[in-house]
Order: C-alpha cells, then sequence, then structure tokens
C-alpha cells in the first residue's frame, strides 16, 4: 500500500492542473496574437516600404537623365525634402551608364549618426524582392522612363519600433499571464472548498463506520450528484457487507457445531477403538513416531490413510489367529470334559490332533504375516543416519544381488541382463542401494511377471560426472493409469489381501530420496513394461 505522504491531493491536483491549463491556454494565445501583430507589421512596414520606394524611383528620373554635374546634390537635397517617415533609414541611387555598367549617383541617410554601408550593386537581383533582416529591411526597385531603366533605387526601412512594440507587447502579456495565473489559483481554491467540505464529512461518515464495525449505519444524501451517487453506492456496499458478515457468523457457529459434533463422534471412536484393540494401539503409536521420515508431506492424503492401511493388513492375520485359538481353545474344553467324564475316545482324541495341527499351523502362518507386515512398515522410515559409507565395486555389488536372488530368479524364470562398467568403484552407501535393487527385482517378480512363462529385466549403470545413473526396465505388465500417480504412496498395492503390503515401491522412493539423496522417476506404459530412473550423487574411487 503507497505511503498517504507520496499520493497526491485532490487540492494540489485540482491548483495544478487549472493552473497548467491556463498557462498553456495563454501562452498559445500571446503568443498566436504576438505573432500575428509581428506578420501585420511586417506586412505594414513593407508595404510602405514599395509605396515609398515607387514615390522616390519617379522623383529620382529627372536627375539620372540630367547632364547637369551637379544633379546628385540636388537630388540628395531633394530626397531629405521627400522623405517624411521615420521608417527609412537609408536610400542608395544608382545609375545605369551606355555601357550597361552600374554606378553609384546619390543617397540619404536618416541619421548622421548612421555609419555608411557599402553599395548594393551586386545584389540588385536578390533584392528585387523584399528581404528580411533583424532590425530592417531592403528593397531595390527600377528607375525608369518611357519603360527604359535609368537606374535603381536601394532602401532600407527600420523594424526597430515594431520590435519595440512587441517587446512592451511581451511584456503585457506576461503580466496578464501572471494576473490570469492567480484569478485561477483563487478560483480552484474556492471550488476546491466547495466541493471539499462534504466530502470531508462522507470521509469522517465512512471513518466512523469504519472503527465502530457497525455497518447498519448509512450515508447521508449529499448536495452533488456524483457524491450522491457514491454515498448511495457506499450504502448498498456496507448493506452487503453487514449480510455477508452475518452469513460469515452463521456460517462460522454451525462449523463449530458441526466440529464439536465431529470431535465427539471421533472421540467416541477412539476410545472404542482403545477398548478393543490395545495391542494395535501400541504398535500405531510406534508407528507415529516414524511418520515424519515414512512419508514426504507431498505423498500423504492424510495421516488417517496410512492409519486405516496397516490397521487393515494387520488386522486380517491377526483375525484369523483369534479365530483359530478360540476354536482350538473350544475342542481343547471339549477333550478335557470328555476326559475327566472318562468317555474320551481314541477317534475323538486323533480327531482333536489332526484339528489341533491346522489350527496351530493356521496361528502360526497369520502371525508370522503380521509381524512381517510390521516389520516392512517399520522399514518404510529410512534412517539416513543408519547407512554408511564404504568404497565398493558397483558390477561386484550388483553380482551379489543376483547371487542373493538366484533361486527366486530360476523359479521364475526370469533373465537379468546387466550393463556396468567392471571397473566402476564409488564411495557410497551400498546398504540402500542393495536394498533398492532386491525391491525393484521382487516388485518385477511378484507383479509384473505375474502369470507370465517367462520376463526380461535389464539394469543399465553410467557414471555421469559426480553422479551415478542408475536405469532400472522390465518388459511386463506395465502399471495401471489408476495407480500411476501413487506408486511411490504407502500401501499402494494391486495385491491387497493376496500377500501385498504396498510398502515396497514406497520404501525404494525413501531409499533414493532420503539415504542417497537422489532422485528417482518412473516410465511406463501399459502392456510394454515398467522403467525407473535413478540418480544420486557418489564420490568415485581410484580403481
Amino acid at each position: 500500500m503507497p505511503q498517504l505522504s507520496k499520493i497526491p491531493s485532490l487540492h494540489s491536483r485540482l491548483v495544478k492542473s487549472i493552473m497548467v491549463i491556463t498557462t498553456v491556454v495563454l501562452i498559445t494565445a500571446s503568443l498566436s496574437i504576438i505573432y500575428l501583430v509581428d506578420e501585420q507589421g511586417n506586412e505594414t512596414i513593407a508595404s510602405e516600404t514599395i509605396a515609398w520606394a515607387n514615390i522616390l524611383a519617379k522623383n529620382s528620373t529627372e536627375y539620372l537623365a540630367s547632364e547637369n554635374d551637379n544633379s546628385q546634390s540636388k537630388l540628395k537635397a531633394q530626397l531629405k525634402n521627400l522623405i517624411t517617415t521615420p521608417i527609412i533609414n537609408r536610400i542608395h541611387i544608382y545609375r545605369l551608364n551606355e555601357d550597361e555598367s552600374i554606378e553609384y549617383f546619390s543617397s540619404y541617410n536618416k541619421n548622421h549618426k548612421f555609419p555608411a554601408i557599402s553599395d548594393k550593386i551586386a545584389e540588385i537581383s536578390q533584392l528585387s524582392t523584399v528581404k528580411f533582416q533583424e532590425d530592417y529591411l531592403e528593397l531595390i526597385v527600377k528607375i525608369t522612363k518611357n519603360q527604359k531603366i535609368l537606374g535603381y533605387l536601394y532602401i532600407q526601412s527600420s523594424l526597430l519600433e515594431k520590435n519595440a512594440f512587441i517587446s512592451k507587447l511581451l511584456y503585457v502579456m506576461f503580466g496578464f499571464i501572471a494576473l490570469a495565473l492567480a484569478v485561477a489559483v483563487a478560483i480552484a481554491q474556492w471550488l476546491f472548498n466547495k466541493t471539499n467540505q462534504p466530502m470531508v464529512k462522507l470521509i469522517e461518515d465512512i471513518g466512523q463506520i469504519s472503527q465502530s464495525k457497525n455497518y447498519q449505519l448509512q450515508l447521508a444524501s449529499q448536495p452533488y450528484k456524483e457524491l450522491d451517487i457514491f454515498a448511495k453506492n457506499i450504502n448498498v456496499l456496507l448493506v452487503r457487507t453487514e449480510k455477508h458478515i452475518n452469513k460469515l457468523i452463521d456460517e462460522h457457529e454451525h462449523a463449530l457445531t458441526q466440529n464439536q459434533a465431529l470431535e465427539d463422534r471421533l472421540s467416541a471412536r477412539t476410545d472404542a477403538l482403545k477398548e478393543s484393540n490395545q495391542e494395535l494401539l501400541s504398535t500405531l503409536e510406534k508407528l507415529h513416531e516414524f511418520q515424519g521420515q515414512l512419508v514426504e508431506t507431498e505423498k500423504m492424503a492424510s495421516l488417517g490413510d496410512m492409519v486405516a492401511g496397516i490397521a487393515h493388513e494387520v488386522n486380517t492375520p491377526i483375525g484369523l489367529g483369534v479365530t483359530a485359538s478360540s476354536l482350538l481353545a473350544d475342542k481343547l474344553t471339549e477333550i478335557k470334559t470328555a476326559f475327566e467324564d472318562k468317555t474320551l475316545k481314541s477317534s475323538q482324541l486323533k480327531k482333536f490332533l489332526t484339528d489341533s495341527d491346522e489350527n496351530v499351523a493356521i496361528i502360526f502362518r497369520n502371525l508370522e504375516r503380521a509381524a512381517k507386515l510390521i516389520s516392512s512398515f517399520k522399514k518404510v522410515a529410512v534412517d539416513q543416519s543408519s547407512a554408511e559409507n564404504r568404497t565398493f565395486n558397483v558390477s561386484g555389488l550388483l553380482e551379489e544381488v543376483l547371487l542373493t536372488l538366484s533361486a527366486k530368479l530360476e523359479s521364475a524364470n526370469v533373465t537379468i541382463a546387466v550393463n556396468c562398467p567392471e571397473d566402476l568403484i564409488i564411495n557410497s552407501k551400498p546398504g540402500p542401494i542393495n536394498q533398492i535393487l532386491i525391491n525393484l527385482i521382487l516388485n518385477s517378480i511378484y507383479h509384473a511377471f505375474d502369470g507370465l512363462d517367462h520376463g526380461n529385466i535389464i539394469i543399465n549403470v553410467m557414471n555421469l560426472s559426480d553422479q551415478l545413473h542408475l536405469h532400472y526396465s522390465d518388459n511386463g505388465k506395465g502399471i495401471d493409469d489408476t495407480i500411476k500417480a501413487k506408486i511411490f504412496d504407502p500401501f499402494t498395492t494391486t495385491k491387497r489381501g493376496s500377500g501385498g503390503s504396498g510398502l515396497g515401491m514406497h520404501l525404494v522412493y525413501n531409499l533414493v530420496t532420503q539415504a542417497l539423496d537422489g532422485h528417482i522417476a518412473l516410465e511406463s506404459e501399459r502392456e510394454q513394461g515398467v522403467g525407473f530412473d535413478i540418480t544420486f550423487p557418489v564420490e568415485l574411487a581410484a580403481s
């Protein structure tokens, strides 16, 4: 928001605008008047000069035609007697000789203080029309008799009086502009005072409404149409604001009521959950301790999804184990009662032993599944500090992983092709890399090649400056479009209820991004297999 000191006021804007408009109009008018006066003065002086030049040329004819020796002095005296206007500064008379040469004949100088000027014989053709100089104008006309040219008359007229008049006019115009500006400022101040009073009152009323937050108040009618329209619009805004605030209050109260009801319902369900499964709550408390490492904020929709997923997965084997143990307890009670009543038969005992074996096997399998699920879930929280750096050969690490999984690969009829430099030795964390490869290969065996006779896996490894790039791909079923976007989310699996926990790819993601400080990207098209690009920083070691 701009500071108030930097915002121009209406008063200053009004005064400046009127002054600028007044100044521009007055200066334009003044310059136009001065220009017109100057042009008119030039035309008047030029016309008068031409008239005088023709009169003087006509009176000089007889002197130029005369052969008398003192005709020059007589013409000079004649010019002094004839010239009665103050605008003429100088007159030169030139005579045209029989040989077409031109010579100076006589002259007139308005004031003896004026310095003499050189003849204008060379400029006769240029001065045949009026030529304006800074303080005077010049003209040369022909002196003729019976259409015969006897000579030329040069006349110079002064422009000083006209220029002096223009200067006085400029001073008058400047004074008039200053007076007009003072009047304009006074008018602007008067207009501002007339319009500012209702605006100040309007601002005070709006400020009072803002401070009191009483939007039921209404602004009074204004004396000017524009301000009255503005006040009416403000009144409409106040009414709508009041309605909107009341609506927000109602919605807030309704939300509080719903929140309270939701809290009560959640509290009741939480209490019921605590009473029914205290052991599960203990497990969940441990899982909460690892949630910061287990899930990045942008990969989790909410904590409730995680709790629901693990609760569902754990409850299934535990429920089956409880059912089997309850059935075993009932059978044991029957055998005990028969034994005490001495009615126990061998066939009854044999059936009990067979059923007991089955129930114990069911209990063992489900408890083992629950234990594996909880163990896998704990592995999701990758503790980066627990992974130690060491120097190792990448090709050797890959061979160790393939050797570990050779039995599973052979049983699933999966072929793996590895492209890795034999001498690539790095300093990094082999534990997370080993676990990433194992999870990717097992994921391909269990998901990508499920139902296929044969599968191919390709692992390409290369060093890019200080980064190790690992590209893993298979030619399996690919990943369905519905789960591509959440492939790295926890509990995302296509085999829920068939042994899939949905934590494998999430564990891989956390190992790459947290333990190795790298990046993993998915490449997959339906029915064309899957590919993963994994890049993480390493240090090259001397081979």
